[in-house]
């Protein structure tokens, strides 16, 4: 993984991403979740095509289990686009560039 995509905690969060002043797309994963490490890569070359405007964090559920059960995460790797403190988008399962460009309606300028 990149320094371009950021990680964030429980104790964080509010911090990283609630109160970023910029989009912020959350990865909820785990360290054992094959499909999320699939994503990996992809979220690498987003930050970097994104950079200016959206940031990347991932959220490790199993480390952090609060933030995880305060936005109802059951299934991972999960997507939550925040966007001034509020959930704007959320795409589950979902590992291929396309869908998370197309679903969130974000390309490369």
């Amino acid at each position: 993984m990149t320094t371009r995509v950021h990680i964030t905690t429980d104790a964080r969060f509010a911090f990283d991403v609630l109160r970023a002043d910029s989009p912020v797309l959350v990865d909820f994963y785990a360290g054992w979740c094959r499909t999320c490490q699939r994503l990996d890569p992809v979220l690498d070359e987003l930050a970097i095509d994104w950079a200016g405007r959206i940031r990347i964090v991932k959220l490790d559920v199993e480390a952090n289990p609060h933030t995880a059960a305060r936005y109802g995460v059951t299934s991972i790797p999960t997507l939550i686009l925040f966007d001034d403190g509020s959930e704007r988008d959320r795409l589950v399962n979902v590992a291929r560039r396309h869908a998370i460009e197309e679903r969130l309606g974000l390309t490369v300028p």
